[in-house]
């Protein structure tokens, strides 16, 4: 398993495959198999059967992707960089490689 450095909440953009270049922000991080939900990206048809409540039919919703796939967007410059750690007051928080900006 691969140390996933981005987190849900995290504004980012994809940086390979057919939806490269679009931006979003994390809903779901899916560890296990090392994948993210982003919300706007990567939408696919579902078809559902209709159960208790739900009437069926065919419902768009977000597919997960790979988390290579997805860059963080620095808070500064809104473009994708890499995430770094430091320690700040005895704490170990993210930064910015790109220009060293602490992310929340």
């Amino acid at each position: 398993m691969i140390k996933i450095k981005i987190k849900k909440g995290d504004q980012v953009q994809v940086i390979a495959g057919s939806h490269k270049g679009k931006k979003g922000t994390v809903n779901l991080i899916i560890s296990a198999q090392n994948r993210a939900i982003v919300s706007g990206v990567n939408i696919i048809k579902k078809h559902v059967k209709p159960a208790n409540n739900n009437p069926g039919g065919i419902v768009e919703m977000e597919a997960p992707l790979h988390i290579s796939n997805l860059a963080l967007l620095d808070p500064k410059s809104q473009k994708p960089t890499r995430v770094g750690y430091k320690m700040d007051k005895g704490k170990k928080v993210r930064i910015s490689k790109q220009s060293g900006e602490i992310i929340k």
